[in-house]
């Protein structure tokens, strides 16, 4: 849970600032005007910019995060005359200086001589984010590693055509996430480019389990010696990767597919289905150490790879038309701590920022600051101050953006 106790009156604002506090936007406000003058002397003068606010660069980012909101696809159907248009926030700015700041908007201006990373412009503030995440919340043994849902609107998915579709500009980039499975806090966040000859690029990489490994690696490198239980799925889970996390006082979990797995060092007989038919709940289990390899069968053969639970140990799997079905604990454990993310993605998807910009930098960080809002969110239910106001995530997200653009006293209404 939290780090630490938020008073009665905290506000939406007081949560987010856990994560994107004001020495962060200052920052922002600072490398906006570094770069718009760089730009400037380079392509000519703009008569037109003057040089941006920290209450401004506020009202920027909550123009944007009302997008997580109310979905339309520009951030500039504010100004509009259409059915996205929102004429109480559009007065706080004209749309020219949102799109003037929008042109000069940057996290890091410069390019120093010793910088190999691509993601230079955006890393300062994913480490400010990732120690704002570690400092606030202490999360539960049981955690998942997994890609969350952040493609596309739903809506838009549902509506658009095929050849829109395809329209769409593919994310070069994928996002990964370590996850605490009680409570949904996202506690690292993992980005990795698709694109580039250098080492962090996936195109050094074409051994799929080789990246999924060093992903997992990465996501974890906080979490030593703390006994964690890390559940994985199927591009993750190797009997290597789970010894080497043995080792550092790591436990895991992870379902194993004879596709999609890296499946070196397990007995093959373990990985061929058998030809008897078999009744649901049966499995066979085979041990090394402490390492578990389980094939349980339900409409279908499913193999679980384990360091963290005793094979041994019984569970049960409720259906609701075929009732209980006996399973080792290890799946039921599964089972539930996976069921808990999806009911996560279900919740939380679809308040990502819809803006999409071209540059992935800039994709990358409206991912960020989504993703920090959320766990400020799950902060929030879980203090004080949402047993005096209880908001909603809809009414959580309006509210900050009210808080952002000053249009609210930050302190919440009994």
């Amino acid at each position: 849970g939290p780090t630490r106790k938020m008073p009665l009156t905290a506000s939406a604002m007081d949560f987010f600032q856990l994560f994107v506090p004001d020495n962060v936007l200052k920052n922002m406000v600072v490398q906006t005007n570094m770069y718009a003058k760089k730009y400037q002397e380079r392509f000519g003068s703009d008569e037109a910019w003057v040089d941006v606010t920290l209450a401004e660069m506020k009202a920027f980012l909550g123009y944007m995060i009302s997008t997580s909101i109310h979905h339309c696809e520009s951030v500039l159907s504010i100004w509009s005359s259409g059915f996205y248009s929102n004429k109480s926030i559009a007065l706080i700015m004209t749309q020219s200086r949102f799109e003037k700041i929008l042109k000069y908007f940057h996290i890091v201006a410069f390019r120093s001589s010793q910088t190999t990373h691509s993601l230079y412009k955006i890393q300062p503030f994913l480490d400010s984010l990732q120690n704002g995440f570690d400092s606030a919340f202490r999360p539960s043994q049981a955690q998942v590693l997994h890609e969350p849902l952040i493609d596309e609107d739903p809506v838009f998915i549902a509506t658009c055509t095929e050849r829109e579709l395809r329209k769409r500009k593919k994310r070069k980039f994928s996002l990964w996430v370590r996850q605490c499975s009680s409570t949904g806090f996202i506690c690292q966040i993992y980005v990795h480019l698709k694109e580039g000859s250098g080492a962090d690029g996936l195109d050094a990489l074409k051994n799929k389990p080789q990246l999924h490994s060093m992903v997992a690696k990465s996501l974890c490198q906080n979490a030593s010696g703390k006994n964690y239980i890390i559940f994985t799925g199927p591009s993750i889970t190797s009997l290597n990767l789970f010894e080497e996390f043995e080792k550092q006082g790591i436990y895991c979990c992870g379902l194993l597919s004879t596709r999609k797995s890296d499946c070196t060092g397990l007995p093959p007989s373990m990985l061929n289905n058998s030809a008897t038919p078999q009744s649901r709940g049966q499995y066979r289990i085979r041990m090394k150490g402490n390492m578990s390899l389980i094939c349980w069968y339900n409409k279908g053969h499913f193999r679980f790879l384990t360091n963290a639970y005793s094979p041994v140990q019984q569970g049960v799997i409720i259906k609701r038309k075929s009732g209980e079905i006996p399973c080792p604990l290890a799946v039921e454990a599964f089972a539930a701590h996976l069921s808990y993310i999806c009911k996560y993605d279900d919740k939380y998807s679809k308040y990502f920022i819809s803006h999409k910009p071209n540059k992935t930098w800039q994709q990358v960080f409206w991912f960020a600051i989504s993703i920090a809002i959320n766990n400020a969110y799950i902060l929030y239910k879980m203090s004080e101050a949402y047993h005096v106001t209880r908001y909603s995530r809809a009414q959580f997200g309006e509210r900050l953006v009210k808080e952002l653009l000053g249009l609210e006293d930050t302190s919440p209404t009994h």
